[in-house]
């Protein structure tokens, strides 16, 4: 058994005593961000995966926070209703009073729950019910909430649960974009090309016969030493099995735990985990950037 302290926005692990040189307090330094507001709409992309445990939660905070340092107004928002973590990446876990379901059942508008971070104006946080089942979400709810965000927002990223029950359909059902995450291995890689089929042919774009969703790859906890030893797949092996773009290639990294563990992203440090989600944030902008650490 192991005990969670966070006091002035830090969290220690008496476990992790070994490791205490490297538990500092977030900055909380004041800062000042101007809004970068797209033409029109704001764009929905929805971070997903078949399998869990590749770290969805984990990019979407990173991609996020990467979003609203570059100016861009971005909301995050936690479907995996139940089971929520996205506000634990944030460390904003004391400060959820209203949720998503609480919204889409009229008991608080979207502004009473949409909760703003401190370090950057840019990003506001829309949680998950802890207490509620998937079955609490509805298409028109979960689409007027998501209309709503995009008339305020430049960035709405949909934080999925795995597979492709309830809250994974509700998740991408209004996406224009799409992140997909997968590990460097077979069952992961066998479901991510499920999830993307799911996409192509159930997102409401698909539906409409609109312009299909866009979707890319990010392969997380990549590891090329173990690539070179064919323990694990390689970026081009990935590429060519699934078919899409990659956006973005995550090194193995303990940062990732330790960043959770002080709810901050892994994009704010300096960590090679962190270049590649900031290098990520980037692709997602448009902008050409090699493919470092694989």
């Amino acid at each position: 058994m192991f005990f969670l302290v966070r006091t002035n926005s830090k969290v220690c692990y008496p476990f992790l005593s070994s490791l205490k040189s490297t538990c500092a307090p977030l900055s909380m330094q004041s800062r000042s961000y101007c809004s970068k507001k797209l033409t029109g709409d704001g764009e929905v992309i929805v971070v997903t995966s078949g399998k869990g445990g590749v770290g969805k939660t984990t990019t979407t905070a990173s991609l996020g926070f990467g979003l609203a340092e570059r100016g861009y107004k971005t909301c995050v928002i936690d479907f995996d209703v139940g089971l929520r973590n996205l506000d634990i990446h944030f460390g904003m876990e004391r400060r959820i009073i209203y949720d998503f379901v609480n919204v889409i059942n009229g008991e608080a508008n979207l502004h009473q729950a949409l909760v703003k971070d401190k370090r950057n104006s840019n990003l506001l946080l829309l949680a998950a019910s802890q207490t509620k089942d998937k079955t609490a979400l509805t298409e028109d709810g979960v689409q007027q909430v998501l209309n709503d965000l995009r008339k305020q927002c430049d960035f709405i990223l949909c934080d999925s649960p795995a597979g492709i029950e309830s809250g994974a359909y509700h998740a991408m059902l209004f996406a224009d974009k799409a992140v997909i995450c997968t590990n460097p291995e077979l069952s992961s890689v066998r479901d991510s090309d499920k999830m993307i089929g799911f996409i192509s042919s159930k997102s409401q774009r698909a539906l409409e016969n609109r312009e299909p969703v866009q979707q890319s790859l990010l392969i997380t906890r990549y590891n090329p030493e173990r690539v070179e030893k064919e323990d694990m797949l390689s970026v081009d092996d990935i590429k060519e099995m699934l078919g899409i773009p990659v956006c973005g290639v995550i090194p193995e990294s303990q940062d990732v735990l330790l960043s959770i563990n002080y709810g901050k992203p892994v994009v704010m440090n300096n960590s090679n985990a962190g270049m590649a989600y900031s290098d990520a944030v980037g692709r997602l902008l448009g902008e050409e950037k090699p493919l470092r650490f694989t």
